[in-house]
């Protein structure tokens, strides 16, 4: 038993705290070759790439949101509607109200955090439950924007179109690559060996178990490796184009609410409510604040998300944000979050949705009609939800746990939950790739 107990430890000391994430990640470098294989190379061209990236953004930035929202035990059905209507109200503001873009942008702001308020006052405080609120979200938003907007479509200025279509600009000398480009990929590079580097010393200070030596110049040089190779693919796409300003939105996000959910009390406080919301009031934490606060935020990056898909298409329309909810939910549970709550990482749903990306981009390449498409999708959803469900209820791994590791009856059961100094947050409620105290 206690020979389990060292093996698993040493897989954690190698892979990292989040290995759950390993297998999703293996999953969409398995998609990525097959889809290279049967497009004759045309997933990982410049062109394509570019267009993943600038296509999919926003239902990346909807999983961001969503995510956390999931992991404190709720569901949003109204992102999209949400995303509509503020889509609608901006472009309006621009093209009626004479708003100047950067304003225009700052209202649409308001404008989702006004309707997060409003949907996270009747779940945290009347107590309704967020899948009813956000029903009727859905419904009313999406009668909102039609109604707003007269069901036309309403066009948008171009330099509010930069967010959603524009790309890095090209400065200093002619390499035959956009600079900018080889700048960001290269800063990104070495940023991931510093933060390596500062793991390394930081475990080291406090006598911890680290890594080998080996295994961090491994993980360093293969993840360098794709961010390099990644960034002359974008630095090499045809002349005026580059990496996609709305990517550089979405990398800002990532970082941010990855910080946020890993490293805040605010972050614990979310996963402790969505783990066991009795325990976590009896620990201190305020649930209703933390209710409140998601779905506000939700709302808010749902404005975002739809002001970069106007700016892209160039106008609003009443038939934005359909079925955008569905897609976001999907990335975040094939991204490992729990349908019961209190498990789930940025990270891991920016994977899932980059799997659920790949996976319709590569079909479309491969020239399958929509129908199919929906049907595949909703194919790898169910199995990847239902054969983790299903594993966990049999004291097994999850499904990304059964692609990195193995685990015999003999391991130990883990320990009961501690509370943690100073957060009032149990144990047991930190995100699964914090490291440990």
């Amino acid at each position: 038993m206690s020979g389990n107990t060292t093996t698993t430890q040493k897989r954690k000391s190698v892979f990292g705290a989040n290995i759950r994430q390993f297998g999703i990640l293996f999953s969409l470098i398995a998609i990525i070759v097959l889809f290279q294989f049967l497009t004759g190379g045309l997933t990982l061209s410049p062109g394509n790439l570019i267009n993943l990236v600038s296509q999919y953004s926003y239902i990346l930035i909807l999983a961001i949101g969503m995510v956390m929202v999931i992991i404190a035990g709720h569901i949003d059905l109204s992102v999209g509607s949400v995303a509509a209507f503020a889509g609608i109200v901006v472009a309006t503001s621009m093209a009626d109200w004479n708003f100047s873009w950067p304003l225009a942008v700052l209202f649409g702001l308001l404008v989702g955090a006004l309707i997060g308020a409003w949907q996270g006052f009747w779940v945290a405080y009347i107590g309704v439950p967020a899948f009813i609120v956000t029903l009727a979200g859905m419904l009313i938003f999406r009668g909102g924007n039609q109604f707003f907007g007269n069901a036309n479509t309403v066009p948008v200025s171009e330099g509010f179109s930069v967010i959603g279509a524009g790309y890095l600009p090209e400065v200093g000398p002619i390499t035959g690559f956009n600079n900018l480009t080889l700048v960001l990929g290269f800063l990104i590079a070495i940023a991931i060996a510093v933060r390596e580097w500062r793991a390394r010393r930081v475990q080291k200070t406090m006598h911890s178990d680290s890594s080998p030596l080996w295994a961090s110049l491994v993980k360093v040089g293969l993840l360098d490796a794709v961010v390099i190779y990644a960034t002359f693919l974008f630095a090499g796409g045809r002349v005026g184009t580059s990496f996609p300003v709305s990517g550089i939105i979405l990398g800002v996000l990532v970082l941010f609410y990855s910080f946020v959910t890993r490293n805040t009390i605010f972050g614990r406080h979310i996963y402790a409510v969505g783990g066991n919301k009795l325990a976590a009031e009896l620990s201190g934490v305020n649930s209703r604040r933390v209710d409140f606060l998601v779905m506000m935020n939700m709302s808010i990056l749902s404005a975002l998300a739809g002001m970069i898909f106007v700016a892209r298409a160039g106008a609003s329309g009443p038939q934005d944000g359909l079925s955008w909810e569905l897609d976001a939910i999907s990335a975040v549970f094939i991204g490992g979050a729990a349908v019961s709550g209190g498990i789930g990482t940025v990270i891991g749903s920016i994977v899932g949705g980059l799997v659920m990306a790949v996976l319709n981009n590569g079909l479309q390449l491969l020239g399958v009609g929509s129908d199919k498409v929906q049907i595949i999708k909703g194919m790898v959803l169910l199995v990847a939800v239902g054969v983790d469900v299903w594993n966990k209820s049999q004291g097994r791994p999850s499904i990304i746990g059964l692609l990195t590791r193995k685990r015999t009856a003999t391991e130990p059961p883990a320990s009961p939950p501690a509370v943690l100094p100073g957060t009032g947050t149990s144990a047991t409620s930190r995100p699964a790739d914090l490291p440990p105290n």
